[in-house]
């Protein structure tokens, strides 16, 4: 008799709840209506985030990952203004080093995609110095128009103190392929 009754008391919690959960279609028709005291003891709906009063492309108010990492040698100079963009230039060329200048912007998301592969190859090319130049720096409006920069990420190739070539875009493999040709050492 015991068992009879737990099975009852079983059988009537699971069916029970069961039935007066499950939606009909009668009164999927007719949705209830929240009265104002229902409406009241609801807990208070999810905030969103905070944004920002203004947004700013300034790298340094912006969350990012560092350029470069502890794991090797990086060769990654960040160049914050027109003259040490003019010197690292000049420096290119008349010095005859072989450099990169990676022309990039902080809101450009192909730009944070290479990134890593940029900091690869600097790690694998040490003699070559990579200079970032991010294009919405004060005063560099005049050099970037001499320089024909018209869409980031673009990449300036100097070997022998002349620009050997460019690239325009994120396009990984052909990064690699000039890097190779141009700066492998034997």
């Amino acid at each position: 008799m015991a068992a009879r009754r737990v099975a009852i008391l079983l059988r009537s919690s699971v069916v029970r709840p069961l039935s007066r959960g499950l939606p009909t279609f009668s009164s999927l028709s007719n949705p209830p209506h929240p009265t104002r005291s229902q409406l009241e003891l609801s807990p208070p709906p999810m905030t969103s985030p905070v944004l920002p009063r203004r947004f700013s492309s300034d790298p340094f108010l912006l969350p990012s990952r560092p350029f470069s990492s502890d794991s090797g040698p990086s060769n990654v100079v960040l160049l914050q203004d027109g003259d040490q963009v003019t010197a690292a230039l000049k420096k290119a060329k008349d010095v005859k080093l072989p450099a990169i200048f990676y022309f990039t912007a902080t809101w450009c998301g192909p730009c944070r995609a290479i990134a890593p592969v940029i900091e690869q190859l600097s790690q694998k090319f040490p003699h070559v110095t990579t200079y970032k130049i991010d294009i919405d720096q004060e005063g560099l409006g005049s050099i970037l128009s001499n320089l024909h920069i018209y869409s980031v990420p673009t990449f300036h190739f100097f070997h022998d103190g002349q620009k050997a070539t460019e690239v325009v875009g994120a396009d990984v493999q052909r990064l690699k392929d000039t890097m190779e040709n141009l700066y492998k050492q034997e």
